[in-house]
């Protein structure tokens, strides 16, 4: 990796801050954006990894304007790049974008005014710019600078869904001496080594500013009646614009439909929509107040909309980098916002399902494993969720005061130094045989009542007796209910999996029946079939 320790000259910094207070209107750079512009004027390629709202844009869009000739901009979204072309018309900047939204003869139109020499910023989706005579036509203009937004996709997304992400890695022969600028604000060290090896084999200029975004509120809940989660969630934010995000096209018009019958002005958004609907539904999302947008996660992808007040998910993302990305669409005016995850084991299967059928190598689909286990411990955290968020990023910070575990924390005890167990949502000992983080209130089969004199209960368990299953008085929550057990049997899923030779809810058991087995044998005194919660993981939630 190259060092930054080239500086410009004092012209090219007089005419960077000239153009950057007669057209951008601002008189000072941001941590990170110098370092950045500094080593493009320079002839250097650069990775650059900035959170959402620290003007990664402006990274390229300066030189471009200072260097001259044309700069190509590799968009991954066509919303994306229709809303960033209009964004720098406004500016008085000479931006276009070729793309499938347009017509043949607007396509044409613009190309036109590209070879004229009269477009200084030329956006083309990775798809259109790697076909042959596309990059033939540019390799016949003046191209100064080549900018790579979302560049995390390009480890991140698989070969099978846009290989022309990994294609992008040709442009440093076919435009020798072009210097490239790969942007991007979501990349743990694993994802900017890949793109640092992949894009540039190692040769670039990293810069890596801070992550945290601190006026945002996080918070993570598990599912329990989700659209009551969901209208709650929303109806105490009426008027204020927000996010919701889903998994899928059908969801969001499901989420969208109730949100109307409440009384909102929600919105879906999703691929499935005709282009002219969906710029529709952007457009009045950006210009108008306290509209919900109900959406896949494609939706806010390098959307500019300041007063964004909320990001609601109804299903876990697919990784930490996502998430991160997706919650950081809100709050980039500074001002306070919240985020709410829900989440359930259904979700976890589905995502382990996803990566087991993506067409990918077993060491990528390991890779892929190994984040969704890192947002599932950030859904379990029992500290500070940004502390653990950031620290995954590489980053340390003090307890941050602003998250759902900072201002209501999780009771803990120490479990490692007593032989007896104790209830998940209590600190009252209990006896039994049960295996390693499985507790005896939330597992084995269920025993027969006993007189109400006879017995104190688990506070979280109405028909549990002392002997077996915990101190307390009775409630009303039934001994089946989930959420009593169902942080521990994730903890063990992702447990048996990563232990060699173990098998879990993906094999056959120990029967040879077909259904499910416990990790190498059933605990002493677990009844006849096991404990329920492990019986009953759905099948292809883990893998060996």
């Amino acid at each position: 990796m190259q060092e930054l320790d080239l500086p410009q000259t004092e012209a090219e910094n007089g005419a960077l801050l000239s153009v950057l207070d007669r057209t951008f209107g601002f008189d000072h750079l941001r941590p990170g954006q110098a370092e950045a512009i500094d080593a493009l004027m320079t002839g250097r390629n650069v990775l650059a990894v900035m959170p959402t709202g620290a003007g990664k844009s402006l990274c390229y869009q300066l030189p471009a304007l200072v260097l001259g000739g044309l700069t190509i901009v590799v968009s991954p979204l066509v919303a994306l790049m229709r809303d960033q072309v209009a964004a720098l018309r406004l500016n008085g900047i000479a931006a276009a974008t070729i793309n499938s939204d347009f017509s043949r003869a607007d396509n044409v139109a613009t190309w036109r005014a590209v070879q004229a020499g009269d477009v200084r910023l030329l956006y083309l989706s990775p798809e259109r710019l790697m076909t042959e005579p596309m990059l033939q036509a540019l390799g016949r203009l003046d191209v100064r600078l080549i900018a790579i937004d979302e560049a995390h996709c390009i480890s991140q997304w698989g070969p099978a869904f846009r290989p022309e992400y990994e294609a992008l890695a040709a442009l440093r022969e076919r435009f020798s001496g072009v210097p490239i600028v790969a942007l991007t604000a979501t990349a743990d060290s694993t994802t900017r080594d890949d793109v640092l090896q992949k894009l540039f084999r190692g040769d670039a200029v990293s810069v890596v500013t801070g992550f945290d975004r601190p006026n945002l509120a996080l918070a993570v809940a598990l599912k329990d009646n989700w659209k009551r989660q969901v209208a709650e969630f929303v109806a105490a934010r009426r008027d204020a614009s927000g996010i919701v995000y889903c998994l899928s096209r059908k969801k969001t018009e499901e989420v969208a439909a109730f949100l109307r019958e409440a009384g909102h002005d929600a919105l879906a958004f999703h691929a499935g929509m005709e282009a002219g609907e969906k710029e529709r539904v952007q457009n009045r999302f950006m210009t108008e107040p306290g509209v919900v947008i109900v959406a896949t996660v494609a939706f806010g992808m390098g959307i500019d909309k300041p007063d964004i007040r909320y990001v609601l998910h109804t299903d876990l993302p697919a990784s930490p980098e996502a998430y991160y990305q997706e919650i950081g669409r809100a709050g980039r005016d500074g001002a306070p916002a919240e985020t709410l995850m829900l989440y359930g084991l259904d979700d976890i299967r589905m995502r382990r399902v996803f990566i087991e059928q993506e067409d990918s190598t077993p060491e990528r689909k390991r890779r892929e494993h190994k984040r969704l286990d890192s947002l599932i411990a950030y859904c379990e955290a029992p500290e500070c969720r940004r502390r653990m968020l950031l620290r995954y990023f590489g980053e340390e910070i003090a307890p941050c005061g602003n998250c759902d575990v900072c201002m209501d924390p999780v009771a803990t005890e120490e479990g490692t130094k007593r032989p007896a167990r104790s209830c998940p949502r209590c600190t009252a000992p209990v006896n039994g045989s049960v295996p390693p983080m499985l507790w005896p209130c939330c597992a084995g089969p269920r025993p027969k009542r006993p007189p109400a004199s006879d017995t104190q209960r688990c506070p979280h368990s109405a028909s549990a007796p002392t002997g077996r299953r915990g101190n307390g008085r009775a409630s009303s929550v039934k001994w089946s209910r989930p959420v009593c057990w169902r942080s521990i049997l994730q903890a063990m899923a992702a447990y048996a999996r990563r232990r060699p030779g173990t098998r879990c809810c993906g094999a056959r058991g120990a029967s040879g029946s077909g259904r499910a087995g416990w990790a190498r044998r059933p605990p002493p005194n677990a009844g006849p079939r096991g404990p329920r919660p492990w019986t009953s993981l759905p099948r292809g939630c883990c893998r060996n």
